[in-house]
């Protein structure tokens, strides 16, 4: 009787350890965790054990919401390695790595940690975060590895996408093949580091969505992401790291999912419906596909067809654009010209890849414009951060792609434009210009007639007579006019026929230029083609002192 009491007691002790083990977040190098039991976190609200998927169903060790009735997976640790049965046990090695065996003892999974340790552990906290530390320490920056590092397909508040810009690490989320296949699948998501950092969504090395920019605010091409009172999204770029992450503002259970068909979308629970509600997601609609329309193409979701070229461009190849194949962009209407070159402000857009750009923290957007006008490879600049009316430069080089206009929403972009398109600029800039090159034209004329005038005047002092409106030319002829000092082969020529023959002293018909002005080609008359110098170096200070504002 004593002998059956005690066995009792044991195996009433035995019970009790087991529901206490199955209740507790850490687990020592002395114990281990076995298919069937499980770790809770402080606060209940995460668990880590051992859960079936698959047809046949196979073995994982994950983690999931404790307190949700729906079993929702927010992280995998064998997701390449299943278990083919119920066999599994995790352990924490005295090096400090969790190792998951088999029924057999063979490892097939593990953390791989390379710190040296002297008491590891390892505890779920109950941001569903899987740590390895030591003992006595419970600093973050101490952790000797965690499973934040290593996301499958969920993003979790505390979570970081990005990399470690020192060691080059880098923490993305990986699709799920399907939805009962917890194994990778074909979908990534990155924040890129090239240029300015973006998120990218790729399908292999393909790209399908782009978030664009981050503008101070949000990503320049999810205008659904602005701040709102549940949850906080950062972009972080320093020397050591570039990542983006969001913390919880409230008690809202929320969750950013990357699903196996490609599609990134938030879901929050409501407690009243027991389910998960869809909250955000991307891409939203058509235009949100990568390039869509093509190099320096727009995509407008309220207009049919969605693709247009921007102004001051056309369709690379119209015959494409008539059977609405966008793909491959436009072209400029006008070729650049680089030192003449202005740039146009397009507005309510999401920016340009940012793959080829430049940025710079310090800079205001005058001084971008400079650095930009500078560069003949520099294509458009604009604004890095939106927030106090504008602050910071990002340039763009090369072809702008994956661009869309939004109605209430989006960003100003300058791009670089042909000096003939001056009339997609502002009115205000318009009629500078305007004022600017009536300047020159009449200012022009006015000096030439007051030199000619001058001229005039001297051959009558002289006592010869010089044509009404002529303008000694430098190359010959028989008029038996001379002026005191002057080559008397020198052919005279009515202004109006010399403004007509170089179209105004058009620069197409300009030769070169000289210390004494610019040489331009004129008429031909008895078989000689005749050089015009127009030879009046005032002239020549007072049109640049009126040149074009750029």
């Amino acid at each position: 009787m004593k002998a059956f009491v005690a066995l009792l007691m044991c195996l009433v002790l035995f019970s009790c350890y087991a529901l206490v083990s199955n209740a507790l977040d850490t687990i020592t190098t002395n114990q281990s965790l076995r298919d069937g039991q499980s770790l809770l976190s402080a606060g209940g609200t995460f668990e880590l054990g051992f859960f079936s998927a698959g047809d046949p169903p196979k073995r994982y060790l994950g983690i999931w919401y404790k307190k949700i009735t729906t079993v929702t997976i927010v992280w995998v640790a064998n997701r390449v390695a299943p278990l083919a049965d119920a066999s599994g046990t995790l352990r924490v090695t005295s090096r400090g790595s969790l190792v998951l065996l088999d029924g057999n003892g063979s490892g097939i999974w593990s953390s791989n940690s390379l710190i040296p340790v002297l008491n590891p552990v390892a505890q779920l906290l109950d941001s569903g975060n899987l740590v390895v530390r030591e003992a006595d320490s419970s600093d973050p920056n101490n952790f000797l590895w965690q499973s934040f590092d290593y996301p499958t397909d969920t993003f979790l508040a505390g979570m970081k996408i990005g990399w470690n810009r020192t060691s080059g690490f880098e923490r993305y989320l990986t699709s799920w093949k399907s939805i009962d296949d917890p194994s990778p699948g074909n979908f990534t998501y990155h924040l890129d580091p090239n240029g300015y950092p973006q998120l990218l969504l790729k399908q292999g090395s393909d790209i399908k969505f782009r978030s664009g920019p981050w503008n101070g605010l949000q990503w320049s091409g999810t205008p659904n992401l602005g701040p709102n009172p549940y949850y906080r999204y950062e972009f972080v770029l320093n020397e050591e790291e570039v990542y983006y992450h969001y913390e919880l503002l409230n008690s809202v259970i929320t969750r950013k999912v990357l699903m196996p068909n490609g599609i990134v979308q938030r879901f929050t629970w409501i407690d009243r419906t027991q389910g998960w509600t869809l909250y955000l997601t991307a891409p939203i609609d058509q235009c949100d596909n990568y390039a869509s329309c093509g190099a320096y193409g727009s995509c407008r979701v309220d207009t049919s067809p969605v693709c247009r070229c921007l102004k001051g461009f056309v369709p690379r190849f119209s015959h494409e654009w008539d059977i609405l194949d966008w793909s491959n962009g436009c072209v400029r209407r006008n070729p650049l010209d680089c030192e003449e070159d202005i740039f146009v402000k397009y507005s309510s857009l999401k920016l340009p890849d940012t793959r080829s750009s430049w940025f710079n923290k310090s800079m205001n957007l005058q001084e971008c414009k400079v650095v930009c006008k500078k560069n003949c490879s520099c294509m458009a600049y604009s604004n890095l951060d939106i927030r106090d009316g504008g602050s910071g430069c990002l340039l763009w080089f090369g072809k702008l792609i994956d661009i869309r206009e939004y109605n209430n929403y989006g960003q100003d972009l300058y791009i670089r434009m042909a000096a003939s398109e001056s009339a997609l600029l502002p009115s205000p800039q318009r009629k500078h210009k305007l004022v600017m090159g009536l300047a020159v034209s009449f200012g022009s004329v006015f000096l030439i007639l007051v030199l000619l005038t001058i001229c005039v005047l001297q051959c009558k002092k002289k006592k010869m007579e010089l044509p009404e409106g002529g303008i000694r030319t430098s190359l010959g002829g028989s008029e038996n006019v001379e002026c005191s000092g002057e080559d008397p082969k020198l052919r005279l020529f009515e202004f109006a026929t010399i403004a007509n023959a170089t179209n105004n002293f058009s620069t197409d018909n300009k030769l070169g230029e000289g210390g004494f002005g610019p040489v331009y080609r004129v008429i031909s008359s008895a078989s000689h083609l005749y050089k015009i110098h127009y030879a009046i170096h005032g002239l020549n200070i007072y049109l640049s002192t009126f040149s074009w504002v750029r």
